[in-house]
């Protein structure tokens, strides 16, 4: 079982420190244990698609994916698909210097696109900056998604319109509003759960600390979803926690669960099962999808810096979306015009996005002064002056054109 008990353990009462180095002895002790502990073999995880693409069983999570069909199979192939090419054309237009900044999913597609699909539409997501697939699921123009990242604008869509929450640069925040937000449509009465994206990174901030333990105190209807995707940019996974991440879950008082990251049909189940427990109201349920970053954190980051090309092509060899396609020629469930016809959908949202990101205009360079302050504010408009001059002086220099 990968799902942790939330059975309560009985505090063992301290003896202290009565005979000399005793309680020294003890401690050391406990900490080679402790050590042992960390070196030990992983633990499993839930899967449903070996990396060579073959059916596996689980006796309690198949019930979860029981009902998908054919079609629904070569939507989650399709989704993942089209999220890479987006991914590739929006680091692409970064190093064209059309966008400032991009972070890559490259590689963690099954892990949101597995959970995004299992979202209900009142169902309320907070995500990270790199949630790019969930955003296709929540049915986000991925156009959109490239303005903050081009200067343009804050984010680019209403997130009430779609129930997908702003992206949140801020690392860890997103769960405290997640939880916060799932505490309140308790208070309404409504049965929908709410879900906050965030890496393995991020579990080591306080927020999300904080997040635990308000969630699992007011029982608040939220999956917290961990991508660990090994580097938190260049710090592994081992420098941050001595236990398995989904283990965290346990001291809190809620489950937790380890998925592969890279089976898309795993991630599905497991993140219907967690939102269920959520909208029957049981809480917060922590879902670790151990995936992999195959790109640079963002496109400023150079990753061969701090990891070994064989632990790239490793993960390369478990790549989701080559898994699904093996299984779904070996169940003949799509052919090669229907890969064929995905190509060219393919071409045809790249040819889009790069058309759409070069005619986004220019933003307002005021409008950073505006909504300071409710009322205004006589240093925002002093402020605003000096820059109105500063601008002025450009087109003084070009003979006023």
């Amino acid at each position: 079982m990968t799902v942790e008990s939330t059975a309560a353990h009985t505090p063992r009462r301290s003896a202290g420190n009565k005979a000399g180095t005793t309680g020294t002895k003890r401690t050391t002790s406990t900490a080679k244990k402790a050590a042992g502990a960390g070196k030990s073999a992983e633990p499993a995880l839930v899967q449903l698609l070996t990396p060579e693409g073959k059916r596996v069983k689980n006796a309690e999570f198949d019930k979860y994916v029981a009902d998908i069909t054919a079609e629904d199979l070569r939507g989650l192939y399709r989704d993942m698909v089209l999220t890479r090419r987006f991914d590739a054309e929006a680091t692409a237009l970064q190093r064209q210097g059309e966008l400032g900044l991009w972070a890559s999913l490259l590689g963690q597609e099954a892990a949101q696109i597995g959970s995004g699909r299992a979202l209900r539409d009142d169902d309320y997501v907070f995500p990270t900056y790199r949630e790019h697939g969930v955003a296709w699921c929540r049915g986000v123009d991925p156009t959109n998604l490239l303005g903050m990242f081009r200067g343009v604008n804050n984010g680019g869509w209403d997130p009430n319109s779609n129930n997908f929450h702003l992206y949140t640069i801020v690392i860890g925040s997103q769960t405290l509003h997640a939880t916060g937000y799932a505490m309140g449509i308790t208070k309404d009465g409504a049965d929908s759960a709410v879900i906050a994206y965030f890496g393995d990174g991020a579990s080591s901030q306080g927020d999300v600390a904080e997040a635990f333990t308000f969630s699992a105190v007011y029982n608040a209807p939220v999956v917290f979803f961990c991508q660990n995707n090994q580097w938190a940019i260049s710090e592994p996974t081992e420098k941050q926690s001595r236990v398995p991440l989904y283990q965290r879950a346990q001291g809190y008082g809620f489950p937790g669960v380890r998925v592969d990251g890279n089976d898309v049909l795993a991630n599905l189940a497991v993140t219907k099962w967690a939102l269920e427990r959520a909208r029957a109201g049981e809480g917060p349920t922590l879902v670790e999808a151990f995936t992999y970053r195959m790109g640079a954190h963002t496109t400023s980051d150079d990753p061969t810096r701090y990891r070994t090309d064989d632990e790239r092509l490793a993960w390369e060899a478990k790549d989701p979306i080559l898994r699904l396609r093996r299984y779904l020629e070996a169940v003949n469930h799509a052919d090669e015009g229907f890969f064929a016809e995905l190509e060219t959908e393919s071409e045809a949202l790249g040819k889009r996005v790069r058309e759409a990101v070069r005619a986004m205009p220019d933003p307002d360079h005021f409008a950073i002064f505006e909504n300071v302050y409710a009322d205004g504010h006589a240093l925002v408009d002093e402020e605003r002056a000096q820059f109105a001059a500063y601008q002025a002086s450009f087109a003084d220099e070009d003979g006023g054109k």
